[in-house]
């Protein structure tokens, strides 16, 4: 007796723990496909910052082009429109670019021009602080020796400092100038003028002539 009680104990417990794993087994798995739904979503959420990071990278990029044209087209004065009757219409960014060019180099030529001219108006400035000098020591000359220019010379004597100083400067002149062409005169004066036309060179010119005529007087 106490062998078939402990015999069916045994089958009440075996069939109990068949029923218990049977009824586990047909349970889904919740805990494994929370975590695949969670990492799925992360994903899309990491895809979507980043697209989204794109998208305002790029606005950005097409912002900052816009306003660098919407610049040139304020800063270039060729930019701005003189009909009227298309100043509705925007200008591309090819005749942006194109009128950016032009301006530019205008503006270079405009600067050369500028510095060729500052050039001119300091050599200008030199002539005149030369003749300054010049003027300043025959006037102080004229003070130290107040009597100096009170015997008078003859018109042949001036008419001789004269033709000297001329003489001297047609010399010059005569091997300078070229006369094959009205535009190649001009060129040759102008140059002339620069070389042998200085302050200094005519302050030597003079002051030779009037030695020369001082020794023929004396």
């Amino acid at each position: 007796a106490l062998f078939m009680e402990n015999a069916r104990k045994g089958s009440i417990v075996s069939r109990a723990n068949s029923i218990g794993s049977t009824s586990a087994s047909s349970v889904p798995n919740t805990d494994d496909e929370d975590s695949d739904y969670h990492q799925e979503s992360y994903k899309e959420s990491y895809k979507d910052k980043r697209r989204r990071a794109h998208t305002q990278a790029e606005q950005k990029r097409r912002d900052a082009i816009k306003k660098g044209y919407n610049d040139l087209q304020a800063i270039v004065p060729t930019c701005e429109q003189q009909d009227f009757s298309i100043s509705s219409q925007k200008l591309s960014k090819a005749i942006v670019l194109q009128k950016t060019i032009d301006y530019i180099q205008f503006l270079h030529k405009e600067k050369k021009k500028q510095e060729e001219e500052v050039s001119t108006l300091r050599k200008d400035v030199m002539a005149l602080k030369i003749m300054k000098v010049n003027y300043e020591q025959i006037v102080k000359a004229h003070q130290d020796n107040p009597n100096e220019g009170k015997n008078q010379i003859s018109d042949e004597v001036k008419f001789n400092v004269f033709q000297g100083i001329m003489d001297s400067l047609f010399q010059s002149f005569n091997a300078s100038i070229s006369v094959t062409s009205f535009q190649e005169l001009s060129a040759c004066v102008f140059s002339w003028i620069e070389e042998h036309c200085k302050p200094q060179t005519l302050q030597d010119i003079v002051i030779g002539v009037l030695h020369k005529v001082k020794s023929q007087l004396y």
